[in-house]
């Protein structure tokens, strides 16, 4: 009786989805921990998504220098960016899916040996053409590194700890942007383009070697892969391929939008529809998945936790005012106050050290202080930062922009650890993937977004202010005709030079007229400058109200209650 009572009590064991066997695999989870130092496998992982981030903007200042070497013109060469960008977008949602037949660990392998790879083949590239098919197989093989990092940290720190870990992973995904311009313009002057790409081969065999050495599976993971094996690969092609239309045609219509004019252009509306069309079928398309029970590409189910969702749109936003500023302060500070692109990092480069000093305070903050009152703290910064920069003009020194720029990049500290932090809470390790390629997918959407949002503000608002600036400039307008008389002296030496008007008997009319409307040209441009300020300080103070609807949450005290 007890020899059957044993093989009754074996067989619930081993019977696939009993209650026995579901205990026993929830209690594997909670037990497991990496055979090696923990804090080595994080600065492992770190290493490579550092140059994966570092690799979305370190090329935008030396674009004219691979525009002039391969032959191509400004507008041709911006497509070294979109490219790498489209691909991200595109393997960032899809890379928990993978995840699940291909396991994390190889998968991370595979996207470091593509990315560096890659790398190496834009260094050594001939032409435009090659060179963008490169940046999309860069593009590609970076777009799974940092969901799988932030997926691997989530498993290898309890989450009394994982704030810490979520430090160290914070530094390369907020630094690497605010420094790579700086970097990739001091190697192109200093080097050459080519060098931006090569210097990538040898942190990606480093890294190689570091993982194959430290990182392993948990068991949620090896379960998953052998089921997907022992069940056939179910690859869902026609749900990727929805993914790859609907996010790839999103990222070209930000980046493009701008510059073709939006709808006034027949290939932007086309990609508008064609993304609108590929997004609401893959949403139907994957709970259609769900319903019948199969592993979807992108797992919805997570929006219905609070937990979630907002920091999702939290995360947007962060994205999208990180990226956001980080084109904003260089270009004005060039277009307007005549920096050079050195000194224009220079300005933005000490947020960078605020925000890798800030953020082991924050680490150790989020397992004391509940993160939601951290975020407001962060968002209030943000927003406060963004009334001190509507203070900015023609006349700002170098001294207050950069401090500006820190008392801002201060808030960008407090925001992406408790962000992340929240996004895990009371999620299964299974679905660390699906929370990872989320959370990524809305920084970088939210970052484009935030790319696009100026470069079209600025350009439409420069001409709203000029407009309305210019109606005084007339020959009627006694103040506008007392400013050239008190100007006509400053210009007496060009009265004779044709290029300014001169041999007609205008004295230095003409030139002292030009002088106005170069100034009026600035004060417009540095009016559209402050409106754009003038929302994401709107935006950042909105997003306070928007996280206390986030359930309380305790901080950790031990791991396995959060699971």
């Amino acid at each position: 009786m007890a020899a059957a009572t044993a093989t009754l009590a074996d067989q619930e064991m081993h019977e696939p989805g009993s209650h026995a066997q579901l205990e026993a695999e929830r209690r594997s989870d909670a037990a497991w921990k990496p055979r090696t130092n923990k804090w080595a496998i994080a600065l492992t992982v770190t290493l490579a998504t550092f140059m994966e981030v570092l690799d979305s903007s370190i090329a935008n200042v030396s674009l004219p220098h691979i525009g002039g070497a391969l032959g191509a013109s400004q507008d041709e060469a911006t497509w070294v960016l979109t490219s790498y960008l489209v691909a991200n977008a595109i393997i960032l949602p899809a890379s928990a899916y993978l995840t699940t037949f291909i396991g994390r660990k190889k998968f991370y392998m595979i996207c470091v040996v593509l990315f560096g790879l890659s790398s190496a083949l834009c260094g050594l590239a001939p032409s435009l053409g090659l060179l963008v098919f490169f940046r999309v197989l860069q593009g590609a093989g970076g777009g799974g590194l940092a969901p799988s990092e932030q997926a691997i940290l989530a498993d290898t720190f309890e989450p009394k700890d994982r704030g810490k870990a979520f430090a160290l992973y914070g530094l390369a995904v907020v630094v690497a942007p605010a420094i790579g311009p700086t970097l990739g313009g001091w190697i192109t002057d200093n080097y050459n383009w080519r060098w931006i790409f090569f210097i990538n081969v040898p942190i990606s065999i480093l890294s190689l070697i570091l993982t194959s050495r430290l990182v392993e599976d948990p068991p949620h993971v090896v379960r998953e892969v052998a089921e997907s094996h022992k069940y056939g690969l179910k690859l869902d092609f026609f749900g990727f391929g929805l993914l790859a239309s609907g996010f790839g045609s999103l990222e070209f219509i930000l980046d493009k939008g701008q510059e073709d004019d939006w709808f006034g252009s027949h290939i932007i509306t086309f990609f508008v529809i064609l993304c609108a069309a590929s997004l609401i079928t893959l949403i139907l398309w994957e709970l259609y998945q769900l319903k019948m029970q199969n592993r979807p590409i992108l797992n919805l189910t997570l929006f219905r936790r609070k937990t979630f969702s907002i920091p999702f749109v939290l995360m947007f936003v962060l994205g999208f005012t990180l990226y956001g500023t980080t084109v904003l302060i260089p270009q004005m500070v060039q277009t307007l106050l005549g920096y050079t692109a050195e000194l224009a990092g220079f300005v933005i480069s000490p947020g960078g050290v605020c925000i890798m000093l800030c953020m082991p305070i924050v680490g150790i903050l989020i397992g004391k202080v509940d993160p939601r009152w951290l975020i407001c703290w962060g968002f209030a910064n943000l927003g406060t930062s963004m009334v001190l920069m509507h203070t900015l003009s023609l006349d700002s020194s170098f001294k207050y922009i950069m401090w500006v720029r820190v008392y801002q990049a201060s808030g960008l500290a407090f925001l992406f650890i408790p962000i992340n932090t929240i996004s895990y809470t009371g999620v299964a390790r299974a679905q660390n993937n699906d929370v990872s390629g989320l959370t990524n997918l809305a920084r970088n959407i939210g970052g484009s977004v935030g790319t696009a949002f100026i470069a079209t503000m600025l350009s439409r608002g420069s001409q709203r202010h000029e407009a309305y600036m210019i109606r005084n400039l007339t020959p009627s307008s006694p103040g506008f005709m007392d400013q050239v008389n008190r100007l006509k002296p400053m210009f007496h030496h060009f009265a004779r030079d044709p290029s300014f008007g001169g041999g007609r008997g205008q004295d230095g009319v003409y030139a002292a007229q030009g002088f106005i409307y170069n100034q009026l040209h600035r004060q417009s441009a540095m009016l559209a400058y402050l409106d754009i300020v003038a929302v994401l300080a709107i935006f950042c103070f909105l997003m306070i109200p928007l996280v206390l609807m986030i359930p309380h949450i305790q901080p950790p005290k031990d791991g396995p209650a959060m699971h």
